[in-house]
């Protein structure tokens, strides 16, 4: 069993960090609320950090699953942060959505402080986090990624190394860039339904067996219908997520105008007070005109 410590308890890392307990690690958490830290800990037991430092301290992993790219800066840099206590030979690995510009830096800073490093961004929401059915997408080192593998496969639904540092995140940007239009399309699609005076359920069981099916149809269409957005990964979230996926679109110049526009009806399902709405909220633009 490892000795594991985990840096952000939010919806997603809370019960990722249970899972680690479930299967019997030694785990270490760390929270900038220390009350959800204590929460953690008498749900699953282990230990309550301090600071983040205190955390990793003689760790052999450190994860972390935070909010943005200034978070993780504040979770691993400085005499609190994790690196300044990791032993040699440890690995960090981020399960934050971030820039693959953080990812290196944290690679080379890792590397030469004689760590392993992982950007290992996650897909599959709040449920997948829960049910520990989540698909993880790797950037970094085969043998460090090899020596985490056993231990992601915890909570893992489906994971794979794509390449170096940085490959997670610019794949996790990938899946993002692709639920965006998903979501719009769907909500274009429920909406037109129900003002042709269509029944959508009997609509849904049709189309959900065709070449029209997915995930976000299969488990959002009925609520979007029902305009309940209660549930699952934030409109302020994907927003952050897409903003990330448009400032790398700008580096390497690639076009995304649907992701570019969806981005938009977003801020305005935002302006409406749906900022913490699960994303499928797209069609209230449309439901609600």
């Amino acid at each position: 069993m490892a000795k594991i410590a985990f840096l952000g308890l939010g919806v997603m890392g809370f019960p990722m960090a249970g899972h680690l307990a479930k299967a019997g690690h030694d785990v270490t958490v760390y929270n900038r609320s220390a009350a959800k830290a204590e929460a953690w800990t008498q749900k699953h037991g282990g230990r309550a950090a301090a600071t983040p430092a205190e955390a990793a301290s003689g760790q052999d992993l450190v994860l972390a699953c935070v909010g943005n790219d200034n978070d993780l800066r504040s979770v691993v840099y400085g005499e609190s942060g994790a690196f300044a206590t990791m032993r040699k030979g440890a690995i960090f690995v981020d399960h934050t959505t971030a820039s693959a510009e953080i990812a290196r830096e944290f690679d080379a800073e890792a590397r030469t402080r004689g760590l392993g490093f992982l950007d290992a961004p996650v897909s599959g929401g709040q449920s997948g986090a829960e049910n520990g059915q989540l698909g993880i997408m790797v950037g970094g080192d085969p043998a460090t990624y090899a020596a985490a593998e056993p231990v992601l496969k915890i909570y893992a639904k489906a994971i794979t190394l794509i390449g170096p540092a940085g490959a997670g995140q610019l794949t996790k940007m990938v899946n993002q860039i692709c639920i965006a239009g998903l979501v719009q399309a769907l909500s274009e699609g429920m909406n037109f339904a129900v003002r042709a005076g269509l029944d959508a359920e009997k609509v849904l069981s049709v189309i959900t067996a065709g070449a029209a099916g997915s995930w976000q149809m299969n488990n959002r269409a009925k609520t979007m219908v029902a305009d309940k957005f209660d549930y699952g990964f934030a409109v302020d979230w994907m927003r952050k997520d897409l903003g990330i996926c448009i400032a790398e679109a700008n580096r390497n110049k690639a076009r995304l105008p649907v992701t570019a526009l969806v981005d938009q009806f977003y801020a305005q399902v935002q302006a409406r007070g749906g900022g913490r709405w699960d994303t499928s909220s797209l069609i209230h633009l449309l439901a609600k005109d």
